[in-house]
């Protein structure tokens, strides 16, 4: 029998959703341990769901986030750029390295469409903990942002209800202070990436660590709208004002036409 790509492929992640659900203490589980290997996309993202948690609703540690019902092409990238040395974590690294050239996106493409598709609730936001003059300015650079250090607002590009917008740009909603934090903070040393143009490493650097301290903080404390799908695209915005520079991402070219404040 002839094996292709595919097929070898197929065995890789087979073996790394065994490894991962070894780690993650799911082999203790004797169901688990007499599951046989089935040749469906629900079962072979179970190798990503033993650390995001069950349908990639997120890890209670807050830390692995939320995977289910996020942008297909948002996912898409963020595989790629794991893969690609853009974004760096040792254990994403691994599992995706093998799944490279025009089989290997393919199968990517695949697995985001399948997160994508999954409608499962988030959970109540936790209260702030956050000074009221530390929410006030986190609310500030979300939604107005900051002219004068040329800080578009976060609603610019990740939708007016922060729910994202399809088919590339994530939702801010229903992820934890620490884990904005800790993103925000990767963009700011270096440790996290995007395709070129890396747009939001252009806004991270104008950002102070208060700054970023605020936004995450306001964020996270936010309630969550009654349809928390991405929205099909951001509205329109009024011409360029003088001076000001077109926003683009690389990974993103829905922004074209954002503006940068200038």
């Amino acid at each position: 029998m002839t094996t292709t790509p595919l097929d070898s492929l197929t065995r890789r992640l087979a073996a790394f959703f065994l490894i991962a659900c070894s780690l993650a203490g799911a082999m203790t589980d004797p169901v688990m341990a007499a599951a046989s290997f089935e040749d469906t996309i629900a079962q072979r993202a179970m190798a990503c769901t033993a650390c995001h948690g069950t349908l990639g609703r997120a890890a209670p540690d807050g830390y692995y986030p939320r995977l289910a019902g996020k942008p297909a092409g948002y996912l898409y990238h963020q595989l790629l750029n794991f893969r690609d040395g853009r974004r760096h974590y040792g254990l994403m690294t691994q599992l995706l390295e093998p799944l490279d050239g025009p089989v290997g996106d393919a199968y990517l493409l695949e697995i985001a469409q399948y997160f994508s598709r999954l409608e499962v609730p988030y959970p109540a936001p936790l209260p702030a903990t956050a000074s009221a003059d530390v929410l006030r300015r986190g609310q500030r650079l979300v939604t107005q942002g900051d002219a004068e250090r040329r800080i578009p607002a976060c609603v610019q590009c990740h939708g007016p209800a922060m729910t994202g917008v399809a088919p590339d740009i994530p939702g801010l909603l229903g992820l934890p202070h620490d884990y904005l934090n800790a993103q925000l903070g990767a963009w700011k040393t270096g440790q996290r990436g995007a395709q070129a143009p890396d747009c939001m490493k252009e806004v991270v650097s104008r950002l102070t660590l208060d700054d970023i301290n605020a936004v995450s903080s306001w964020v996270a404390a936010q309630p969550l709208p009654t349809s928390t799908k991405p929205a099909a695209a951001l509205p329109a915005l009024p011409a360029l004002a003088p001076g000001a520079t077109a926003m683009t991402c690389g990974s993103a070219p829905v922004t074209a036409q954002r503006k940068d404040p200038k």
